[in-house]
């Protein structure tokens, strides 16, 4: 479990070195990112914060292995992802990665349990164990009583648990969230951020990308942008980081 490992002795799964991104429209070419190096340790909890423009989005996609770097290099669980295609991203993604978005992104044909279901079935995983998984996942998030509902018979609290059973249910190394309460009232937020806390405390790495201060608290680490440059990378949880 998560307490019990000196931070120096964890392995690393993300690893960004010089990263540049560049985005050209005709003669102009508008850098996102500029620059950019760090690296994230499994167990970690790091927030991505900036303002809009900051860098973060991008970031999130690279991370993602939706977007690819112009140059430098990311480096998941020690896969250097840089020049892929886009093939080999989506497998790495598909294998490796749990998404988690603010507009939930869930099928309103589809119940509970189908919608947590999908990522298992473009993994092959036969319709049985299909099920079964994807109503574990969604008892891992205290939603197995509403696994016959669909998204419209749901709150929006709901919703975004539904869409976090999604994220886990191909026990994926890491969990990425952008903006995962940006369309939910203050009492559903604090439950889904207990939700992620729950999951880090069991082991899982959590990278979420989010503008509201409040929420960034709550990881263990802040990784701040501006203007495409990374100008903070701010300790929270103190005990985690103990022999950093």
């Amino acid at each position: 479990m998560s307490g019990h490992t000196n931070y120096s002795d964890r392995e690393t799964v993300i690893e960004i070195t010089h990263l540049d991104k560049v985005y050209k429209t005709g003669d102009l070419e508008l850098k996102a990112l500029d620059d950019v190096s760090y690296t994230i340790k499994s167990g970690e909890f790091v927030a991505i914060m900036g303002h809009s423009g900051s860098g973060k989005s991008t970031m999130m996609n690279i991370l993602g292995c939706l977007d690819t770097p112009t140059s430098g290099t990311y480096k998941l669980d020690k896969i250097d992802t840089s020049n892929l295609n886009d093939n080999e991203l989506a497998k790495i993604r598909n294998k490796k990665i749990g998404f988690v978005f603010q507009s939930f992104n869930l099928l309103p044909k589809l119940k509970s349990w189908e919608n947590v279901a999908l990522p298992l079935v473009y993994s092959g995983v036969h319709a049985k164990v299909r099920k079964e998984r994807a109503l574990e996942a969604l008892k891992s998030v205290g939603l197995e009583n509403r696994a016959n509902h669909k998204p419209n018979e749901l709150s929006g609290g709901q919703r975004q648990r539904v869409a976090i059973a999604r994220a886990l249910v191909g026990n994926p190394e890491i969990i990425m969230a952008d903006e995962p309460t940006g369309n939910l009232d203050s009492k559903s937020e604090s439950e889904i951020i207990e939700i992620f806390k729950n999951l880090n405390r069991q082991g899982a790495t959590i990278v979420m990308v989010t503008h509201e201060d409040n929420l960034g608290q709550n990881c263990k680490r802040i990784i701040r942008f501006h203007d495409g440059k990374l100008i903070k990378n701010e300790v929270i949880d103190h005990e985690f980081y103990r022999d950093f």
